[in-house]
C-alpha cells in the first residue's frame, strides 16, 4: 500500500509511458481529506504537503520489514474439468443416490460508501520480548487467522488508505496468490503498485518514475504468501480480541532500519480481513481498510506482469 517513501538500495527509476492508463485499468474517485486532530499527541515533523506529500506519505512504510524469505512460485493452474461426461437421465439409480447440490450463492451487496478506518492509538506500547507466550484463546485466534489467511487464492474489492498526515485515499486492489498483487489509487492520485511474485514496483506517472523492491522486504508478503502459520511463520507480540475484531501484532527488528509492526484486524463473525496497520521504525501509522470483498473473482493475469522496458501501467 501507500506509505511513507524513503531511499531503497535497490530503487530503481524510469521514464514512464505519457499515454497514462491503458484501457480496461481500474476506474477513479476523488481523494478524500481527513483530518487528524489528536491534539494531546506530541508534536511530530511536519508531514509534506500537496499531491506529492500524499503520495510520499505512503510508499516508504511497505518496505519496514526486514526480508525474511524469497517469494513463492507461481503453481501451475489447475485444468478445467473435462466435457462429455457421462449424462445421467432421471430414471438412472445412480441420479436417485446423488446427494443434493449446493445452491448458488447470494449476490454479494456492494457497499457505496467506504467504512471507516479504525486508527489505533497512536500512543500505544507493545511491548516486545523474545519470552512473550499465549493462552489457549489467543493460540486458537492465530490459527483461526492463518487457517483464513491460507484459504485464500484469490482477493479482490476496494480499500480506503489513511496516512500517517490523515490524509486519505481510495482504490482498487486485486490479489493472486502466492506473491501477485496489484493496488490502483482513484484519480487524481498517479500511483499504482504491482508484485509479480518476485518484485514490487511502485509507479509514479506524475514523476515519471518508478520503483523497484524485492517483494520479501515488504509485509505484502504475508498476505501473499501462499500458506502461513502466524505463530511460527513470524514475530507475534500481541493477540487480542473484542466483540468485533481479532488483533494480530507482528513485529520485526533490523540493526539498520530499526523496529517496525504490522497490525492484521479480522473480523470476529465472518472472519474476513478488515484492515492492517503498518507503523513504520519512526512510529509513523499508515492504516488501510478493505471492503467489498470477492473470493470468487480470478483476475487478469497480466494485470501483475512487470514489463522492465515499458513502465506503462500494464491491462487491467
Amino acid at each position: 500500500m501507500q506509505i511513507a517513501r524513503r531511499e531503497s538500495r535497490n530503487r530503481h527509476s524510469a521514464t514512464v509511458a505519457a499515454e497514462g492508463w491503458r484501457a480496461g485499468s481500474a476506474a477513479s474517485a476523488q481523494d478524500i481529506a481527513l483530518t487528524n486532530d489528536s491534539k494531546d499527541l506530541a508534536p511530530r515533523p511536519a508531514i509534506l504537503t500537496g499531491l506529492r506529500g500524499t503520495i510520499a506519505a505512503g510508499v516508504g512504510l511497505w518496505l519496514a520489514f526486514a526480508p525474511q524469505a524469497m517469494a513463492e512460485p507461481t503453481p501451475v493452474p489447475k485444468p478445467s474439468p473435462k466435457s462429455g461426461e457421462r449424462q445421467i437421465s432421471a430414471a438412472d439409480p445412480a441420479r436417485q443416490t446423488r446427494p443434493p447440490q449446493p445452491q448458488p450463492a447470494a449476490p454479494m451487496t456492494k457497499l457505496t460508501t467506504p467504512p471507516e478506518p479504525i486508527i489505533p492509538d497512536p500512543r500505544r506500547n507493545v511491548p516486545a520480548s523474545i519470552f512473550t507466550t499465549f493462552d489457549a484463546k489467543q493460540k486458537a485466534d492465530a490459527a483461526r487467522v492463518s487457517a483464513y489467511l491460507s484459504s485464500l487464492s484469490t482477493l479482490v474489492g476496494n480499500f480506503v488508505q489513511v496516512g500517517p498526515d490523515g490524509s486519505k485515499l481510495n482504490g482498487d486492489f486485486y490479489i493472486m496468490k502466492p506473491g501477485k498483487v496489484r493496488f490502483e489509487y482513484d484519480s487524481p492520485s498517479p500511483i499504482s503498485m504491482i508484485a509479480d511474485g518476485q518484485s514490487l514496483v511502485v509507479r509514479d506517472r506524475k514523476l515519471a518514475t518508478q520503483d523497484v523492491y524485492p517483494l520479501s522486504q515488504t509485509p505484502l508478503r504475508y498476505l501473499l504468501s501462499d500458506k502461513i502459520d502466524l505463530l511460527r511463520d513470524t514475530n507475534v507480540v500481541a493477540i487480542s480480541s473484542d466483540d468485533l475484531y481479532i488483533s494480530i501484532i507482528i513485529e520485526e527488528k533490523n540493526a539498520v532500519i530499526g523496529t517496525s509492526r504490522l497490525m492484521l484486524m479480522v473480523g470476529v463473525k465472518d472472519g474476513q480481513l478488515k484492515q492492517w496497520t503498518v507503523t513504520d521504525p519512526q512510529g509513523y501509522d499508515t492504516t488501510v481498510a478493505i471492503y467489498n470483498l470477492d473470493t470468487t473473482r480470478r483476475p487478469d493475469p497480466t494485470m501483475f506482469k512487470i514489463d522492465y522496458t515499458d513502465y506503462s501501467t500494464p491491462p487491467g
